[in-house]
């Protein structure tokens, strides 16, 4: 009767097994060797953390920095009361990254405010006569402390001592930004629309604009900050009780399928064939309207390639091609659904299963907290030791030309000797400017390579701790299908049993699949980092490539996974090693090859059906909420910025929580199956090896157990 579903494989020698009673006990430890190498990459990485804790400066990412390499606002130093940074010359900056990243070409220094006026150096040398509180205010923004504005202006700008002008502006970033604004709907700096920049040249707003393009949004971005954070604090505990709502509402779902999944499953069949349906009626009504028009007889061919649309719709062919696909494709899933009603019963069934699965080892659906924890704790160490890399070292000055046209552009300088030096003669106007923090050291000269070696471990223990999460609820679900009486041989305590058994036996296997998927992965980002790297220098042929090989790797990385995931399954069952429990794995996959399309087509339905389900439920009741359109039921926030902002939060948070659920439910649906397959494999219902499935399992195969017929 089986072998009217499934192809047995009479060679393996675990089908004749009688002694099999479910996950094996006793084991012994699996990729030695791997385990011995994750273990010195992880020591490794602790060392390299420990090297960047010494080395590294992270108060080089919290302070400015000014042309000398010197922080803005530290304590202790002479810049302790200057905490913000003030350009020169902003004019001169191309665009907003090249401010944000310290290198424009100007000179920087710490000041203690932002300028609030125009002033410019000629009207200080001029008004000095007069008063001279006003040079003591625009000195401030000097490079060195002037007793009177001596020097002329070609003088200043050759020895870089001052700013030819100022104009107001506004601290942000610790960062003095221009301050602009509209007036009239004309853009405006401090209520001006042109100015003087200082070198005889009249400049407008526009032009400055221009120079820190980006900036402004910058700047309306904390107002709308401010705004969000408002909103943030005024629902967030309406935030917490929807994500809760969404918590019961995925753990609901999941607890139900065993009751809605066949329901589910055919009402979203039927309503395709039923669309379908429509459709192909809709069309033969179109191409009958059509019929008696005088263009009926013009085909596509005669009206040629038409950019607008519409015009395809209007000739008969078009609804007649649209009839057939739909007829062919209505045909394909009803002949679909005849040959594999027994395949689609059995993926219902094992559903089913599942959802009793979780309910008799509800601990299981607390495990994704642990992952996250251990997902977190990855995520931080990997952030704060690429920080620390990227601050470690002393400042390197290079040479910046303002129109770069200097041969020596780029290269290294000291800024104490550099007006002495021949690249000054030779590149009239170029500085000597604090470019970043490095060295000669041989750890500087490898910054890059332990950068890249930070991201390969993190990404190898990312793909380690959702393997061994992934294994363990292997382990557990394993003991629950393998009970031959449910829930009574459930042994106690399955989840932390299996969690136990994977890091103590198998801590080798799971970190030789994350090893491999972490390869894949790390050569996706190195050829995403190329491909933005060189973006301008590509033809059509090496875009070609780069669409190919970025697909390949992608269905390279989608197929890993799933090899992956099947493996630790059997690792978790039979204890063997990664690479004899992906071969068993995928054996016995190909051998029902059918049922495993099948399966996973359901099971991919359920589940992005309850992710809508519960992202959806909670999406509308927040909506409803935060427009204040249940007054009469529950009176919610008022006097929201952006009601989107709690909105969005609560749909994401919802849908991710969901994801955590279902990730657990679609394992559990993985393990059953495999263990399903495997019971079919390896038992015949005889009271010597009996079938452990379930008793709606058996009733759709036709079968039934030696101790069940006698009775």
């Amino acid at each position: 009767m089986l072998s009217k579903f499934f192809v047995l494989n009479a060679g393996d020698p675990r089908i004749h097994d009688p002694h099999f009673k479910g996950p094996i006990v006793n084991r012994s430890c699996t990729d030695v060797l791997c385990c011995m190498i994750f273990i010195l990459f992880i020591i490794a990485y602790i060392l390299l953390g420990l090297v960047a804790w010494v080395n590294g400066d992270p108060r080089r990412v919290a302070y400015p920095t000014d042309s000398q390499g010197h922080f803005c606002g530290q304590k202790g130093t002479p810049n302790e009361n200057k905490p913000i940074l003030f350009y020169f010359n902003l004019l001169s900056c191309t665009s907003p990254s090249v401010v944000v990243n310290l290198q424009c070409p100007t000179r920087q220094i710490c000041v203690s405010k932002c300028p609030e006026k125009f002033l410019t150096y000629m009207e200080i040398q001029f008004m000095y006569r007069k008063d001279r509180n006003d040079w003591t205010y625009y000195s401030q923004f000097c490079k060195s402390a002037l007793l009177k504005p001596a020097k002329t202006l070609t003088q200043v700008l050759l020895d870089d001592d001052c700013p030819t002008a100022i104009f107001p502006s506004k601290p942000y970033l610790q960062r003095c930004f221009p301050d602009f604004s509209t007036k009239n709907g004309t853009l405006t700096v401090g209520n001006k629309t042109v100015f003087e920049d200082g070198s005889g040249k009249t400049r407008n707003a526009v032009e400055l604009r221009a120079a820190a393009n980006g900036i402004n949004n910058v700047l309306d971005a904390r107002a709308i900050g401010v705004k969000v954070f408002e909103d943030y604090a005024t629902t967030w505990y309406w935030i917490l009780i929807g994500l809760t709502i969404a918590m019961l509402l995925s753990w609901m779902f999941v607890i139900l399928l065993r009751f809605t999944a066949g329901f589910l499953f055919w009402l979203f069949t039927f309503g395709v064939i039923g669309i379908i349906a429509y459709g192909i009626w809709h069309c033969y009504r179109e191409y009958s309207n059509l019929q008696g028009q005088p263009s009926s007889h013009l085909t596509v061919f005669h009206i040629g390639i038409q950019t607008d649309i519409s015009m395809y719709f209007q000739l008969k062919q078009t609804w007649f091609a649209l009839m057939i696909i739909l007829c062919i494709l209505e045909v394909f899933i009803i002949l679909m659904l005849i040959f594999l009603r027994d395949r689609i019963r059995i993926s219902i069934a094992l559903l089913k299963e599942g959802s009793k699965a979780i309910g008799y080892i509800p601990t299981t659906l607390i495990y994704p907290v642990l992952t996250f924890i251990f997902l977190s704790i990855c995520i931080s160490y990997w952030a704060v030791i690429a920080i620390y890399l990227a601050t470690s070292g002393v400042p390197i000055y290079k040479v910046i030309a303002p129109e770069g046209q200097c041969k020596h552009e780029n290269k290294t300088c000291n800024p104490e000797i550099f007006n002495t030096t021949e690249i000054a003669k030779a590149c009239p106007g170029a500085q000597c400017r604090f470019a970043f923090y490095g060295g000669k050291s041989l750890y500087h000269q490898y910054i890059t390579t332990f950068q890249i070696f930070n991201l390969f471990v993190f990404l190898w223990l990312i793909n380690f701790v959702i393997a061994l999460g992934q294994c363990a609820l292997a382990g557990a679900f394993a003991s629950y299908y393998w009970a031959l009486k449910k829930p009574d041989d459930i042994p106690p305590y399955p989840l932390f049993t299996a969690f136990g058994r994977a890091i103590r036996y198998h801590t080798g296997s799971l970190a030789f699949g994350s090893l491999i998927l972490a390869v894949v992965q790390m050569f996706r980002l190195i050829l995403e980092y190329l491909d933005k790297r060189l973006k301008q220098a590509q033809n059509n042929i090496s875009k070609f490539l780069k669409c190919c090989l970025r697909c390949c790797f992608w269905c390279l990385e989608k197929a890993v996974k799933f090899l992956n995931r099947n493996a630790y399954v059997m690792i978790a069952i039979y204890g063997k090693n990664f690479c004899r429990s992906a071969r068993d794995a995928f054996n016995l996959l190909m051998r029902n090859i059918l049922k495993v399309a099948v399966m996973d087509r359901v099971t991919d339905f359920v589940l992005i059906l309850g992710k809508i389900l519960v992202a959806g439920c909670i999406g509308v009741l927040a909506f409803l909420l935060f427009t204040e359109r249940l007054p009469m039921i529950i009176a919610g926030p008022t006097s929201l910025n952006y009601y989107w902002v709690p909105l969005l939060t609560v749909m994401i948070g919802s849908y991710l929580i969901a994801h955590g659920f279902f990730s657990v439910y679609a394992m559990c649906i993985e393990t059953i199956f495999i263990c399903f397959l495997e019971d079919l494999e390896r038992n015949d219902g005889s009271a010597e090896r009996p079938y452990y499935m379930s008793q709606s399992l058996l009733k759709i195969l036709n079968e039934q157990n030696a101790q069940t017929k006698k009775q």
